[in-house]
Order: C-alpha cells, then sequence, then structure tokens
C-alpha cells in the first residue's frame, strides 16, 4: 500500500518534523508513506472573498495535479466526518479492500480547501470541531494514520 499527504506550506518546526519522522518510520512497517509540500500563496491582509477564492483555486490546481485518477483521496475538513481511531482504521482498511492501493490524504492551507478538492474526496474527515495550525494537523494525521495500522494489526500500542 500506498500512502501520500498533500499539504499546502512548508513545515519549518523542528519538533513537528522530528515527530512526523519518528511517525514516518513507523508507518513504514506497513505502508511506503510520501509526504509532498506544495507552495501556499500569500494572502493579502484583509483579502476580499472573491481574493481568497482566486488562492483556493490556485491551490487546488496545484493539490489535485498530485492526486492519481485510482487514488482514493482523504480531506481533512472541519466540515467532513467525525470518527473514532477505530472507525478510521476500519476506513482505512475498507479502502484497501476496495482495491485502492494508494491513499491520498489532504490538508489545505489557512484558507482551507477549494470546492474541486472535496468534490475529488472518497472521504472528508474531521479531527475535531478544534482550528489546528494546518503544520501541527500532518503530525496528528500521521500518528494517526500509524495508530490505524496497530488497530488493523491488534497491536496493544492503541491501547
Amino acid at each position: 500500500m500506498k500512502i501520500k499527504v498533500v499539504t499546502v506550506g512548508k513545515l519549518k518546526e523542528k519538533y513537528l518534523k522530528d515527530g512526523i519522522a519518528e511517525y514516518s518510520k513507523r508507518i513504514s512497517r506497513f505502508a511506503k508513506l510520501k509526504m509532498i509540500e506544495l507552495a501556499d500563496e500569500k494572502t493579502p491582509d484583509r483579502a476580499s472573498e472573491s481574493e481568497n477564492q482566486k488562492i483556493l483555486e490556485i491551490e487546488g490546481q496545484r493539490i489535485l495535479s498530485k492526486v492519481g485518477d485510482r487514488d482514493f483521496v482523504i480531506v481533512l475538513a472541519i466540515e467532513g466526518k467525525t470518527l473514532s481511531s477505530e472507525e478510521f482504521s476500519k476506513r482505512l482498511e475498507e479502502a484497501s479492500i476496495k482495491g485502492f492501493s494508494t491513499l491520498t490524504f489532504i490538508i489545505g492551507g489557512s484558507l482551507g480547501l477549494a470546492q474541486d478538492v472535496k468534490k475529488r474526496a472518497n472521504l472528508s474527515v474531521s479531527f475535531g470541531r478544534l482550528t489546528l495550525p494546518h503544520q501541527l494537523m500532518r503530525l496528528v494525521l500521521v500518528e494517526q494514520i500509524y495508530r490505524s495500522f496497530t488497530i488493523q494489526q491488534g497491536s496493544p500500542y492503541h491501547k
């Protein structure tokens, strides 16, 4: 299985990079993980709604260029479905059983995700109603992906 995590914006904080590297190493026992960072568009102070939409469209095009036709796409969006770790694990397992060899997770930038990206998603997931920085969300996501594999394996890590 292949897992792609497509994100908007660069990761700068060393402690987040270290955490992501640790979980990436752990995930490598189960799947090939590829992190793809895309440039974010600069948002002017007090940007208009139309300026924000244009930024979302540009970022959305960049995101969709990294998504394969046969990828199972999971977007992280505050309006997505809230799942327990067990439910999340089950959804990933079901995608694999259905023949999807690549799971692609998408984390948008500060403005969120373009409608075209949300429409391409097979699943929209929310990790809660809290707003988290997208850099921190990467760490939370890779930990949950690792947890998902440990749940499927019956590992004590999940307890």
